[in-house]
């Protein structure tokens, strides 16, 4: 998604950027820009010489200046393309996440460290997450730099645009984000449990897809709560989501710096997330919003509870969430500073 969206900015500045797929899908993304297709396999990913012949024609026909791979496996693909096809263009990799928490042994720090090699420039998402790149790989140390993600201002009041949470009981906790084991949703369960002794009412909704979401909805059925949680798969809604939210949880173990928190800030929704990857560089603690140390689902379940109350001091935090989203955060201004990574490279 964000890609889609740098690729809009970068293409509204004067410049002409092209999105390349490695594997196939249908997903509907905010791009009307030019997309090409390599149609890999996940299954062959180390070893997709028809992909990686793809990538290397599309290169030689359209000439770009940078090639960014904005995750593991497209930074698998542009490098054995390179090696195998021999073209010049300079690799950026966008390094969204914690990543010393995936590589945690010798082989496979020995191979992403050959991946990376091929790195002219690692984008770190947040300080935290460059932090630790370069504890992890500190010979690339000095090819990192942090430029956060950003989000699309939205006109909320655009003809048409309903409340897909009308009618629904409150208080309102939603949750927008893959079903991944990152995200951690088992515990959320457990937590809004937590949150439903003291507000019976309460209702949790889910946005997004993933391998796991068959999973949660067996969870969720086995525990009888059917009435009070309910799934939405993706959505290209999802603001509207939070916007009309009473709250939004994430209680994710591993995160870089989810756009979704964002998202939340600028709506005005109020954010209570657990403390891990670069979520305390924005989620500031009783002042945009509430950030529990990792794994502690009390504090998690009375922290929701307090930001539930209506009170002037969570009024400021949502304003306090907006003005820095505001300041700092628009992909207007975030695209510029990719803008400034790729001229580097042309220096």
């Amino acid at each position: 998604m964000f890609a889609s969206q740098l690729a809009t900015h970068i293409n509204e500045n004067g410049h002409r950027a092209i999105l390349v797929f490695v594997y196939p899908g249908n997903a509907p993304l905010p791009f009307t820009g030019e997309t090409k297709h390599l149609n890999g396999s996940p299954k062959k990913r180390m070893w997709d010489l028809k992909a990686w012949r793809k990538l290397a024609q599309i290169i030689r026909e359209e000439k770009p200046d940078v090639i960014q791979a904005n995750a593991g496996d497209t930074l698998k693909y542009a490098v054995f393309s390179k090696l195998f096809f021999k073209w010049k263009q300079p690799i950026v990799f966008r390094n969204a996440s914690t990543i010393s928490l995936y590589i945690k042994t010798a082989p496979a720090k020995i191979l992403n460290g050959f991946f990376f090699r091929y790195a002219s420039k690692v984008v770190s998402v947040s300080k935290t997450s460059a932090t630790d790149f370069a504890k992890l790989f500190p010979q690339f140390k000095s090819r990192i730099v942090t430029v956060p993600i950003g989000i699309e201002e939205t006109d909320f009041n655009k003809a048409g645009e309903v409340n897909p949470l009308q009618g629904a009981s409150k208080p309102v906790l939603v949750h927008v984000g893959g079903f991944t084991y990152e995200k951690n949703h088992v515990r959320l369960i457990e937590i809004f449990e937590g949150i439903r002794k003291q507000q019976p009412g309460a209702s949790l909704h889910f946005v997004g897809s993933g391998p796991l979401k068959q999973q949660i909805e067996d969870l969720v059925k086995q525990k009888g709560l059917e009435q009070q949680v309910r799934f939405y798969g993706f959505r290209n809604d999802a603001m509207q989501f939070i916007k009309n939210a009473d709250a939004l949880l994430l209680p994710s173990i591993i995160e870089g710096l989810p756009g979704v928190i964002l998202e939340a800030f600028y709506c005005k929704t109020p954010v209570v997330a657990y403390d891990v990857g670069g979520i305390g560089e924005v989620v500031i603690n009783n002042k945009t919003g509430r950030l529990v140390q990792k794994d502690n689902e009390e504090a998690f379940v009375n922290n929701v509870l307090a930001t539930l109350n209506n009170t002037s001091e969570n009024q400021q935090l949502v304003q306090n969430a907006w003005e820095l989203v505001m300041s700092e955060y628009l992909n207007t201004g975030i695209a510029g500073k990719f803008l400034e990574v790729y001229n580097s490279l042309k220096a």
